[in-house]
């Protein structure tokens, strides 16, 4: 019986390939075909089974022409499973993975059909061709010691067109050109078809160099990550912030005077120094990436606009008209590109007067990031404008150890839900680093759920996504990878115990800092120790056969809120065995020394952990960045373990000054004052 869905064309290949391959085929026996899950990222449309399976391994021949960039992925995928290299057939008849095209498809549609001992790829255009690649790359599930893919007709689509992923690229990470082609092919793999790196100072003008970090993105780079994204069917799209967070080009004095309040944050639109820097960069940075479809010119965050410099002119033209006059003189600088301008959409929802001014070809960003009930105001806010619009939730990583995970998928599902409701053009997902200090390989998990909402036309069950992460992103179908996941959002939720919380903050904070020491006396700490600790243990070895830099970040992760709750018992244990040296100062034979000595040994403990952190996140760093930003990062392990060294210092000087010569003590917080 065959489905009704398979054309006559698939029939009549998989005909033959009945005759050619029935040794590869395995029926429904020992391991039944039907028991073979699917853990697919996303989840296709339609998805038929039929009561077989077929070795991975023969599935390795491709037909001369195949998709070089599937063949890549399928490569780096299948051959650190174990599966093995995919190879190209001397024939097409001797291929076993094909490719035909179907016009009746949409685009970027494709139908996967694997029966008979081959797999067969229908689409109507290129990309459709490589995503269907990208769903047969998941299918192996590994049974009775070999890996089996089962046979199965799958229909499947995007439900919205564009499917972006915007890294911010300026405010410390910055990744090296070898993890910027993992991250495209990562996210290609999970059918993304846009990368976005957002640029505040880090482009190296050649006009206009001394902005950006000696290790910055060249003109080159930026041309060859374009080129790299293209083959793997991912569009390029520059992201350069032309009005405020320009803190990095204004502090240099060369353009100060562009500045709309000294050496700040925003450029003034109406200073020509303004104008000729920026007709500069931008007109540098298309000539490297040639007619993108569209140019993101940041635009956000304008509040200090009239404040300074342009006070008399947003007097004259009105701080409505003044905003506009930029997105006009931006528009004039990339249109005859062919690109269409975006900025982000917070001007607008304050002021939806702007909306009336400016070129109805703008795209707007919308971006907003709470775990909020609904987001149709503020898409509906655009909307009305007539204007397109990507929305753009966030991963929730910015001044986190770990993402909050709760948060991102709780923003994630409702906004990009309630944009495919709206028929909005597309997902603009985005990834901060406002601390400078958190890591892209913390972020996949809150990547990849984006990815699967945007594509999926029907909610993403988070449940369903945690199930299908482990076999879908690591390769082994292992549920302690999600449960880790599950584990470190819980810990961050315990952690942040008052408003505005963040946990690198709380990394950081001073041990007997009493405002957070009052907070954490509130946290069961114990209980985020044998949490994180649950989590360490079950990534100590973990060396999962794909993106195992990943699970070793969830595993610093873990470590660093083991050493951040037990910092804050240590506060309280210190001040409790300081008072009990206070109490017993009079007695002889009493615990007075060693309770001293144990505070000293409890500040080396703290000295300790951060020194052993600090290597760890130094390989962390240079898996995926360049070196510039490092150094200034590992200066807070090594200063929060000079700080504990200046604690242990404190109490032998107590000790020794204040106890051994004189039988008395000063008060704690004499000790530690610094």
């Amino acid at each position: 019986m065959i489905p009704a869905r398979l054309t006559r064309s698939t029939v009549k290949l998989l005909g033959r390939a009945c005759i050619l391959a029935v040794a590869a085929v395995a029926p429904a026996g020992p391991v039944s075909a039907q028991s073979l899950p699917l853990h697919l990222i996303p989840r296709p449309a339609q998805v038929s089974r039929f009561p077989c399976s077929i070795a991975a391994s023969t599935l390795r021949s491709v037909e001369p022409g195949f998709d070089p960039a599937a063949r890549i992925e399928l490569d780096e995928r299948w051959s650190a499973l174990g599966i093995g290299a995919v190879r190209v057939a001397n024939t097409a008849a001797g291929a076993t993975l094909v490719v035909r095209r179907d016009p009746s498809l949409g685009s970027q549609a494709y139908r996967l059909t694997v029966r008979s001992g081959r797999a067969l790829i229908e689409s109507a255009d290129a990309a459709g061709a490589f995503y269907g690649a990208m769903t047969l790359a998941q299918l192996p599930s590994r049974a009775a010691g070999q890996w089996l893919v089962p046979c199965v007709s799958i229909e499947d689509q995007p439900a919205l067109r564009w499917r972006v992923l915007s890294d911010d690229v300026s405010r410390g990470p910055l990744p090296t050109m070898r993890y910027f082609e993992e991250r495209i092919r990562t996210i290609a793999a999970w059918k993304m078809n846009g990368y976005s790196p957002y640029m505040e100072h880090v482009f190296v003008s050649p006009t206009d160099p001394l902005p950006a970090p000696l290790d910055g993105i060249t003109p080159q780079q930026l041309r060859e990550l374009a080129a790299y994204a293209a083959r793997f069917h991912v569009t390029l799209i520059p992201e350069q912030q032309t009005f405020a967070h320009m803190h990095g080009t204004l502090r240099v004095e060369t353009y100060a005077a562009a500045a709309e309040l000294p050496h700040g944050f925003l450029l003034a639109p109406n200073a020509a120094l303004s104008t000729d820097y920026l007709s500069r960069i931008v007109s540098q940075e298309l000539a490297a990436v040639p007619r993108p479809p569209f140019f993101h010119i940041g635009s956000d965050e304008t509040a200090t606009l009239g404040l300074g410099q342009t006070s008399a002119y947003v007097d004259r033209r009105g701080l409505t008209q003044a905003f506009a006059d930029h997105v006009l003189a931006m528009n004039r600088l990339i249109a005859p590109s062919g690109a269409r301008i975006m900025l982000w959409d917070d001007a607008v929802e304050k002021d939806p007067g702007i909306m009336k001014l400016i070129p109805p070809a703008a795209v707007f960003v919308n971006y907003h990031y709470g775990d909020e009930a609904t987001f149709e105001p503020y898409i509906a806010k655009i909307a009305s404008g007539g204007f397109d619009q990507m929305v753009a939730p966030g991963a929730s990583n910015w001044d986190e150890i770990f993402p909050a995970i709760d948060t991102a998928i709780a923003n994630e599902r409702r906004f990009i839900g309630d944009g495919k409701r709206a028929r909005v053009l597309g997902l603009f997902q985005t990834v901060w680093h406002d601390d400078g200090e958190t890591l892209f390989e913390s972020t996949w998990y809150p990547v990849l759920y984006a990815a699967a909402s945007a594509w999926q036309s029907g909610d993403v069950e988070p449940a369903q996504f945690s199930a299908d992460f482990p076999s879908a992103f690591f390769g082994v179908d292992d549920s302690r990878y999600s449960r880790d996941v599950a584990e470190l959002a819980k810990i961050l939720r315990t952690l942040e115990a008052a408003p505005y919380d963040r946990t690198d903050a709380l990394f950081w904070t001073d041990a007997f800092d009493p405002a957070a020491g009052a907070r954490m006396a509130n946290v069961d700490l114990r209980q985020v120790r044998l949490d994180a600790e649950a989590v360490e243990t079950a990534l100590y070895f973990a060396r999962p056969p794909l993106h195992a830099n990943a699970a070793g970040v969830m595993f610093l992760a873990a470590r660093r809120y083991d050493a951040l709750a037990r910092k804050f018992q240590i506060a309280v244990e210190v001040r409790a065995m300081y008072a009990d040296a206070q109490a017993h100062a009079n007695d002889p034979n009493g615990p007075t020394l060693r309770d001293l000595f144990w505070c000293r040994y409890w500040m080396w403990e703290l000295r300790d952990a951060y020194e052993e952190l600090a290597p760890l996140y130094a390989a962390a760093w240079r898996y995926e960045n360049r070196d510039d930003h490092l150094a200034a990062n590992l200066e807070r392990y090594h200063l929060a373990a000079q700080r504990a060294i200046r604690y242990a210092d404190a109490f032998y000087r107590a000790t020794y000054d204040g106890y051994v010569r004189s039988k008395t003590l000063p008060a704690f917080d004499a000790v530690i004052a610094p």
